[in-house]
């Protein structure tokens, strides 16, 4: 990791920063080029849960959402790190019936939601979460039906040289512009293989989701399909009180936003053909919103107030500090969008 990665959110008490977030970020074009950038942006970095878009796009591209009459609910489901809250749970077990498989099928582990009332509501049943709760559920939903149309083997879909994993190792590399051969792979929280890349060809990625003529031919409609189906339903993508979610309703279709574990984040944006990709060096989810808020504001795009610069307030509801951009961090970005 860089030292020289600048400072680009910082947290305020009263008058005084408390603690600073330094990151790399960039804004690049579907065409390859880089618009604007931070901070060391060759450095690898694992997309983590930022990818899940891609992960989905071998089964759109495949056939599968077709035969298997997936709705825009359950594509939107396939790209999110979800609450675990009722209409998730609801989806995923339509998604899975639909798959004509059982809850045994999931290999991604089980965790309490991850929306805090939705665990609370859980407990308040006396019930127990299982995979479906599991905030990537609907990836790994997307993984099976993969492997069901293809007629692979659904056992052990999460290892690296199981064909599914190939298929969705290949969709990276080719709509990345980019090899993964010999760059470090690792299991997941989920399980499922996440590969490092240069956060340059995770923004590249998500540009060219933005703007699928710039995808290879096979992955085209698959990839407007899914972009249609997580901005006509963004809850399904994260859930109650979360950025991702809130902020793509606010935009309606203007932009798919997407996080990722350890303060990645990524945005596509169709009206301008282009991409962005953002790590905190913290490793601090909010800290990348503050960031991404940022970027979208100086693309142009209207982000809600309160994920523009986060109240911190204690225990009493008092006040006590904000997290706020850097003052002139983001500077050169106004121009992108009138470019």
């Amino acid at each position: 990791m860089s030292p020289y990665n600048p400072v680009l959110v910082e947290v305020s008490r009263s008058d005084a920063v408390e603690s600073e977030h330094r990151g790399r970020a960039l804004v690049m074009s579907s065409e390859g080029a880089v618009l604007w950038s931070t901070g060391d942006t060759d450095a690898l970095t694992y997309p983590r849960s930022a990818i899940k878009a891609f992960q989905a796009l071998p089964m759109t591209a495949s056939g599968a959402a077709d035969s298997k009459v997936l709705s825009d609910e359950e594509l939107a489901l396939c790209c999110a790190s979800h609450n675990g809250e009722a209409r998730h749970i609801e989806v995923a077990d339509r998604f899975l019936r639909r798959l004509g498989l059982e809850e045994a099928a999931f290999e991604c582990g089980t965790h309490w939601p991850m929306g805090q009332q939705a665990t609370i509501d859980l407990a308040w049943q006396q019930h127990k979460p299982d995979a479906r709760h599991n905030n990537c559920s609907g990836k790994h939903l997307g993984m099976l039906a993969l492997a069901v149309h293809e007629g692979w083997p659904v056992e052990g879909y999460v290892k690296p040289e199981h064909p599914v994993q190939q298929a969705i190792r290949r969709c990276i590399e080719e709509c990345c512009d980019t090899s993964l051969e010999g760059l470090p792979l690792s299991p997941d929280g989920c399980t499922a293989p996440t590969w490092a890349m240069p956060l340059h060809r995770l923004a590249l990625g998500f540009a060219r989701f933005a703007d699928p003529e710039q995808l290879p031919e096979r992955y085209r409609d698959g990839a407007q399909r899914l972009y249609k189906a997580v901005v006509k339903h963004p809850f399904m993508v994260a859930g109650t009180d979360r950025y991702c979610s809130e902020v793509m309703a606010a935009l309606g279709d203007k932009a798919f936003l997407k996080v990722g574990a350890e303060g990645v984040y990524v945005a596509s944006i169709p009206s301008l053909k282009v991409g962005v990709a953002i790590k905190m060096d913290s490793g601090s989810a909010p800290a990348a919103e503050v960031a991404m808020s940022a970027i979208l504001m100086k693309l142009g795009l209207e982000v809600p107030a309160k994920w523009q610069a986060p109240e911190i307030r204690n225990r009493n509801d008092i006040l006590t500090g904000h997290m706020r951009p850097v003052t002139g961090a983001f500077e050169g970005i106004a121009g992108v969008h009138g470019r």
